[in-house]
């Protein structure tokens, strides 16, 4: 089975966000950057299932070469080679156009992303790679398990649980429970540096959307206590106030 991981690079969790340029750049100094977490839980579970030699796992990233660093990462946890596009990506829809270009040169049986990037909390590139390749996709997978040429996924919906049956090839979005994310250790650490990182020029792509402009949350307010029994005082609070009655 040869399995494509897409991988996107972002802030650690801990980042004080800010931006600069008139509040249109995200200011990347003094920022650390990791794999973003939901695609290491692709990676994971993409490495159990070609453990001991039942396949291939490729990570691909759309980024420049700054970004090498975490494509290195993700090759000292297990994946087998590596391919960056080399372009910023704009948007979701520039980076799932480079992902299917790509596949499209190159046979895979499962194709796995994270359920979206902890940035932009997007959720996009699965199910546009299912439409640009004419692929089934399923998004926030929490289970995924293989049997022969198909698989079963298990998703949450309202209420109760979804259970998929999906013949290879498929993309999916992967969501907490798929795997465990893996921490690469010495061996793997050493082993990424001569493993194979493939650069790959990006193709055109018509752009239809622009970042005008970013915006930090306004700070939080003081808290207000107020009496158990003053029920008339909370009502004019949330209606007066928090304009949420």
């Amino acid at each position: 089975m040869n399995i494509l991981v897409c991988i996107s690079n972002v802030p650690d969790t801990t980042t004080k966000v800010t931006f600069n340029a008139n509040n249109t750049q995200f200011n990347t100094a003094g920022v650390q950057f990791i794999i973003n977490p939901y695609d290491e839980i692709a990676l994971a579970r993409a490495i159990e299932l070609t453990d001991g030699g039942n396949g291939t796992v490729t990570v691909i990233h759309v980024g420049e070469a700054a970004n090498e660093p975490t494509i290195r990462k993700a090759l000292a946890i297990g994946a087998t080679d590596a391919v960056r596009i080399n372009a910023p990506a704009h948007d979701a829809y520039f980076v799932a156009v480079q992902i299917a270009e790509y596949v499209k040169q190159h046979q895979f049986d499962l194709i796995l992303t994270g359920r979206e990037s902890i940035d932009y909390n997007g959720s996009k590139v699965a199910a546009m790679l299912g439409e640009l390749l004419d692929l089934p996709s399923v998004s926030i997978i929490k289970k995924l398990d293989v049997d022969g040429t198909q698989a079963t996924v298990e998703r949450e919906i309202e209420g109760g649980k979804e259970i998929l049956t999906i013949p290879f090839p498929f993309v999916a979005g992967t969501a907490e429970g798929v795997a465990e994310p893996k921490i690469p250790n010495m061996r793997g650490i050493m082993s990424a540096r001569t493993k194979p990182l493939a650069v790959v020029e990006p193709v055109e792509v018509k752009t239809f959307s622009e970042i005008i402009s970013y915006e930090t949350p306004a700070p939080r307010g003081q808290v207000k206590l107020i009496a158990a029994d003053d029920v008339a005082k909370l009502v004019d609070l949330l209606h007066n106030e928090a304009k949420v009655i």
